[in-house]
């Protein structure tokens, strides 16, 4: 068999592993062991917090509903409320995005509902 040697794919996972930590602070961004160690570091948070990206739009979504909701004289939970027994199937994404954008679009909804 013919001798196999390891230098060229050892110094392209180096380099790839470099690549991804360039940005880095300190030595996570130059040394091999402690970039590699940020790397795992990094995956992990941001596989957890892909999770909680999820409940903080959805309470930011509130705080907008909220506060435009008050400025037309209900409050959050009245307004969810007759949404729901009016049957009207807006999600709180795009109420929020009425009540930031379209003040006058949120207002018609929210006569409607009353």
């Amino acid at each position: 068999m013919t001798r196999v040697k390891k230098g060229v794919h050892a110094l392209k996972r180096r380099r790839s592993i470099l690549k991804q930590t360039k940005g880095f602070r300190h030595g996570r961004s130059t040394k091999e062991r402690q970039a590699k160690e940020a790397l795992l570091h990094a995956g992990n948070y941001s596989f957890a917090h892909r999770k909680d990206k999820k409940s903080h739009n959805r309470k930011l979504w509130n705080i907008k509903i909220n506060a435009g909701s008050r400025e037309l004289g209900i409050s959050y939970s009245r307004f969810i409320n007759a949404l729901k027994k009016k049957n009207v199937s807006l999600d709180r994404k795009i109420l929020a995005d009425l009540a930031e954008h379209h003040p006058t679009t949120f207002a018609k909804v929210l006569e409607a509902v009353k």
